[in-house]
């Protein structure tokens, strides 16, 4: 396997998991870890970019979230509360 083919499958994998999880909100992974789902999505489109394609970020994060965005935060998405805003504010 290639770099390229092997770091393909861990970003799926990644996929994989986040979808597994969806009990943890993008401000959880900002406050832990400095990037979410939405991050993935924008780092795909600008990786896009660079190779001199074109992918939308609704694409992209369609791609990520495993359905279209404003469905996952219909499902999924919870109000943020005012400790993790707090939290995102101090490390932001």
């Amino acid at each position: 396997m290639s770099n390229v083919e092997l770091e393909a499958a861990v970003f799926r994998r990644l996929l994989t998991h986040l979808d597994s999880r969806k009990d943890v909100q993008n401000i959880e992974l900002m406050n832990l870890a400095g990037f979410c789902r939405n991050c993935l999505s924008k780092w795909y489109v600008a990786a896009a970019e660079e190779a001199g394609e074109s992918v939308d970020l609704e694409q992209a994060r369609e791609m990520v979230y495993g359905m279209p965005y404003a469905e996952w935060k219909e499902k999924h998405q919870t109000e943020a509360t005012p400790e993790q805003r707090a939290a995102f504010e101090k490390s932001h």
